[in-house]
């Protein structure tokens, strides 16, 4: 090889390695012209989709909450319709037209709740012709005078039946159906029918955001949102403090377009739509927000990306391995998160499901304790049955030799002592009925005084069969609580089952009750028995000092349980002098607070 030709060569491979940079950096620009146009193209379908999808789904959306307002006004009308024909009905029923001949309104109230559960409605007052309430659905209305009422007032002035909506002291309003009773062309009474259409203010609230019915003065009447009743539709749109529905949903939607239907609050579009209720001039607005629009939108947007996202990643595929490698990696990774996922919810499910059959266990454990103390208040409860049994027979004994000697009114005398033995009966039976029943999960403001004496009650007879002397400490004002009645009674009862137990064996068993009240409420259960040996497990479940058979140690730890889920404690300890004394100490209710401050 000469000088020359290795002079001549190396320009020659320099030459190469330029052409090839050139092409790498005419690819490399390709590719990122490439690149952008690809994202160009992707921005440019994403914004047209979401243009004609928007438009669309905003279309079925207004179809569809035009047809659910449509169910909503035809509903209303059903109602109001309904109910007008029941003051035509009860004003020739010849139960009441009877009751204001003969001036007997006994049985008259109970004939009147018969047929506003059959009916639906919210409540039926029967007025005589001077306007005092003579029967009622609720009794206690009866006795008051309701001359001056608008619903009295226009039933005397016409033959028909009216209409009247009265706006009440808290913003909401009563509708009711009046007529006039007429017996031999001469006023009898005026029978007034309560329409409840308050009832579709709480249908509509779960489904729609906002609705609102206006009447002929243009004042709305019926709302989903409380603050709204009484107000002109601009003064309930100019609220600053917005209902908490309406709100969330402004603060997820956005401006949409400048649609003449949209109604703007707090700075955010809604859809308002508008209908003709025929009656009275009445008329249905509903709003409804853009939140599920944007969420479909969204959702095919979402599509639409991940499709473009997959293109690019192709893109990268082909253009570099290590890209491909690394999507790969992310794949793999994606995918195990997702199994990964999965799993989780699989074990969330799976422990839901535990935790409600747990809770169901806890339910019907604490409910087979409390039959099983019936079980055993049944055998003293047989006997008390026994006594009156036994005084009926001889009652109708007497009654039957009376009859026979024709002294018929001494015989209906000792007919009426029957029937207060038969009182007395089902009072005894009522306990065992009312301790059997479930409680309800609903908390409301009950008097501690009368769970006392309601467990004491049920108690009676095996406190009387073991000569157990009760001694009671009830204050005077009322001692109120948040809670259950059932659960507290049942709470009671197993404190002073316990404590019948621990007592009987002593030579004068005796039961001391004590309930206080003050910053908070307390009812103590105190007994002269033999004491607690361990106080440390004895609220544990299965924990029993007593002989096989005769429990399963449940009790207390249900009744501890209870007194925590109402907000309380349950507490135990062994008295100085012998025997033991339990205590549960409950928060005092929101009115009993504010009553003691």
């Amino acid at each position: 090889m000469s000088d020359r030709d290795i002079i001549g060569g190396k320009p020659r491979a320099e030459g190469g390695a330029g052409r090839r940079s050139g092409r790498a950096r005419t690819m490399g620009w390709a590719g990122r012209l490439a690149l952008v146009g690809f994202v160009a193209v992707a921005i440019g379908v994403i914004w047209v989709s979401n243009l004609l999808l928007t438009e669309r789904f905003t279309t079925q959306t207004r179809n569809r909450a035009e047809v659910r307002q449509a169910l909503y006004a035809g509903n209303l009308m059903s109602e109001l319709q309904r109910n007008s024909i029941v003051p035509i009905l009860l004003s020739r029923d010849p139960i009441l037209v009877g009751a204001l001949t003969s001036r007997d309104f006994s049985q008259t109230s109970q004939h009147l709740i018969a047929y506003v559960d059959e009916i639906g409605a919210a409540g039926i007052t029967l007025l005589d012709e001077s306007g005092r309430v003579v029967a009622a659905t609720d009794r206690s209305l009866l006795g008051a005078n309701n001359r001056q009422t608008p619903s009295f007032i226009d039933a005397l002035r016409s033959n028909d039946t009216i209409f009247k909506s009265t706006a009440l002291d808290n913003n909401a309003y009563e509708f009711s159906y009046s007529r006039r009773i007429d017996v031999n062309g001469a006023l009898a009474g005026v029978i007034v029918v309560k329409v409840d259409l308050a009832k579709f203010e709480k249908s509509w609230a779960g489904i729609s955001d906002a609705v609102i019915v206006v009447n002929s003065e243009g004042n709305i009447i019926l709302s989903t949102e409380p603050r709204w009743r009484s107000k002109s539709e601009g003064e309930a749109l100019a609220t600053r403090d917005a209902p908490t529905a309406i709100e969330r949903a402004f603060q997820i939607t956005t401006d949409w377009s400048a649609d003449p239907n949209e109604t703007y609050l707090g700075g955010e579009a809604v859809m308002r739509l508008e209908s003709r209720i025929p009656f009275r001039g009445w008329r249905m607005t509903s709003f409804t927000t853009y939140a599920s629009v944007r969420e479909r939108v969204n959702g095919v947007l979402a599509l639409e990306i991940m499709g473009f996202a997959i293109l690019l990643a192709g893109a990268f595929y082909l253009t570099s391995r290590r890209a491909v490698s690394r999507a790969g990696l992310f794949q793999r990774e994606s995918a195990e998160l997702r199994q990964l996922n999965a799993a989780l919810q699989r074990e969330i499910a799976e422990r839901k499901r535990a935790e409600k059959s747990l809770e169901v266990a806890e339910q019907t454990l604490a409910q087979s304790s409390k039959l099983a103390v019936l079980g055993e208040m049944s055998a003293a409860v047989s006997h008390e049955l026994n006594q009156p049994l036994a005084a009926m027979k001889t009652y109708l004994a007497g009654a039957r030799l009376l009859i026979k000697r024709k002294r018929s009114e001494e015989a209906l005398a000792s007919f009426g002592r029957i029937d207060d033995l038969i009182e007395r009966m089902g009072a005894i039976t009522k306990q065992l009925k009312s301790y059997a029943r479930k409680g309800s999960d609903q908390l409301h403001p009950i008097d501690l005084r009368d769970c006392v004496s309601s467990a004491l009650s049920m108690m009676e007879p095996q406190f009387k069969q073991g000569a157990v002397e009760i001694i009671r400490s009830l204050p005077p004002e009322p001692v109120v609580v948040d809670g259950d009645r059932v659960r507290l009674e049942q709470v009671l009862v197993n404190l002073l089952r316990n404590a019948f137990d621990a007592s009987k064996h002593s030579d004068e068993p005796q039961i001391e009750i004590l309930v206080t009240g003050g910053t908070q409420a307390s009812v103590t259960v105190r007994d002269n028995g033999t004491g607690i040996e361990n106080l440390d497990t004895l609220f544990e479940p299965f924990y029993t000092t007593k002989a096989p058979g005769d429990g399963v140690g449940l009790g207390l730890a249900i009744s501890s349980g209870i007194v925590t889920e109402l907000g309380g404690r349950l507490m135990a300890r062994n008295r100085p002098g012998g025997g033991a004394a339990f205590e549960m100490v409950l928060p005092l209710s929101e009115e009993a607070k504010h009553a003691a401050e």
